[in-house]
């Protein structure tokens, strides 16, 4: 299982998970929830209890993943396949554009 600490203006506000089964699984912290109510990390996601779940990689947090030029440099320079969405995320993803970061919690295991 990897997993990533997801920080919204540098606020932890949650834990994206990649469970053993394939699926992923995104859990706004218990304190970012009384805290921030309405600072969602995104409007497909508003802050809540339940934890969301999906088959592939939610579409939010695909979209930090770099494109093009920038994903082969990537890539190739932390030998990641393309196609290991989560991989690329926990990677690359520690300082993205914009106020949502993804920062990986086992590091040595990410790899």
């Amino acid at each position: 299982m990897r997993e990533g600490i997801v920080k919204y203006n540098n606020i932890v506000a949650g834990l994206l998970q990649e469970l053993d089964n394939g699926e992923y699984e995104f859990k706004y912290d218990d304190t970012y929830i009384k805290t921030f109510p309405d600072a969602f990390v995104c409007f497909t996601m508003p802050v809540r209890k339940n934890p969301y779940r999906s088959k592939t990689l939610f579409p939010f947090f695909d979209g930090l993943i770099p494109e093009g030029w920038l994903l082969n440099i990537a890539s190739e320079s932390w030998k990641i396949n393309k196609n290991d969405r989560m991989g690329l995320l926990l990677a690359c993803c520690q300082n993205a554009i914009g106020a949502v970061s993804v920062h990986p919690i086992n590091p040595d295991k990410n790899a």
